[in-house]
């Protein structure tokens, strides 16, 4: 007879044992896989961000620790897809290499249950059965026939290493359990890095924004101050032009006087002295004019550089708000996700100021 039948049930359940190790092992495999699927959501997501901050304009494109967070999210989640892509190739490698040795088991298995099977018909053969009859040669060896030793090393082999490859298959399926949860680890830890670098630079800018809303407040307000003096200025001016030319009328008109009496009186001297006094005045009012007006041109200046600015720092608010907006599809299920309408919620609704007297379109 072939072999000892009390040695095929533990092949037989090392056989079942090797068949739910696959279905285990299958398992982890399309952890893995949905696992390496999901993280193109976050790589789409920074990427979008990163675009988004490139529209940002002369000033404010600097790389600031937003920016340096994003593209390290970028090399996280590159990271975790490699390690991940690995995972699922070594698993796929490792399940045909398990189903492999479960298939080795089943044919060695069913192999043995048809010799355990002729053995137990020749068993119950005896001088009555109806199908005994002589043979030709039947003590020849067959062609293909093992020893007995070689037998029992084919069937310890076929278990040895079937156990070899659910040992390993327990191993890399550990192993990639781990790697799951270590790259959603990490790249969750650096969602929550951008994210707060993210909130600060929005904070950032909408002090700035507010502290460049104050500012064109008060030049607005110098403006409008200077504005005045200058109405002032130029109003006094034309008043001491006037009084200029009736002191010149005056002094013209009194050269006419006849023979002695075209004398140099205290009221010829005392129009001279007003008309030296009125050109100094004239001469004064001029220069606080252009240096009033070189102030106001100066003041314009400034409002403009204040009014860009803002608009740039406006327009960077906008753009992290609305990459603040995309991360929510992070945490957020994509089913449940609803685009915030107003992405720019603190300073959208605030209107720049309209300069009121020759405004300069900004730039």
């Amino acid at each position: 007879m072939e072999g000892d039948p009390g040695q095929m049930p533990g092949r037989h359940r090392c056989g079942n044992r090797c068949l739910s190790q696959t279905g285990f092992f299958l398992q982890v495999k399309e952890a893995a896989e949905r696992a390496l699927q999901a993280k193109n959501l976050p790589l789409d997501v920074s990427i979008e961000c990163l675009t988004l901050r490139e529209s940002r304009r002369a000033i404010d494109v600097v790389r600031d620790p937003v920016e340096e967070e994003l593209h390290k999210e970028v090399k996280v989640i590159d990271k975790a897809k490699r390690e991940l892509q690995q995972r699922v190739d070594e698993a796929f490698e490792q399940l045909c290499l398990l189903q492999e040795a479960r298939q080795q088991l089943s044919c060695d298995h069913r192999r043995k249950m048809e010799a355990l099977e002729i053995d137990r018909m020749c068993l119950s053969l005896n001088v009555n059965s109806p199908n005994i009859s002589f043979k030709v040669n039947p003590t020849r060896v067959p062609d293909g026939s093992t020893a007995l030793d070689e037998w029992e090393q084919n069937s310890q082999h076929n278990k040895e290493h079937a156990e070899a490859e659910m040992k390993a298959s327990t191993e890399l399926r550990e192993a990639t359990v781990l790697a799951i949860a270590q790259t959603n680890n990490e790249l969750e830890a650096q969602r929550v890095a951008t994210e707060f670098s993210l909130r600060k630079r929005i904070r950032d800018l909408e002090r700035a924004y507010d502290e460049l809303k104050w500012q064109e407040q008060n030049t607005l307000e110098e403006i409008a101050e200077m504005e005045e003096d200058i109405r002032r200025l130029e109003e006094g001016l034309r008043r001491k032009t006037k009084d200029l030319k009736v002191a010149h009328t005056r002094l013209e008109t009194r050269t006419y006087r006849p023979n002695m009496e075209l004398c140099r009186d205290q009221v010829q001297y005392g129009l001279t002295d007003e008309v030296h006094q009125l050109e100094g005045t004239i001469r004064a009012l001029r220069q606080k004019l252009a240096e009033s007006q070189d102030a106001l041109d100066a003041l314009y200046r400034q409002l403009h550089r204040i009014q860009t600015d803002t608009g740039y720092k406006a327009n960077s608010l906008v753009l992290d708000n609305k990459c603040m907006d995309s991360r929510r599809k992070l945490v957020v299920p994509a089913e449940k996700f609803v685009p915030e309408v107003n992405t720019f919620n603190r300073t959208a609704n605030r209107a720049l100021s309209p300069l009121k007297n020759g405004q300069l379109e900004l730039a």
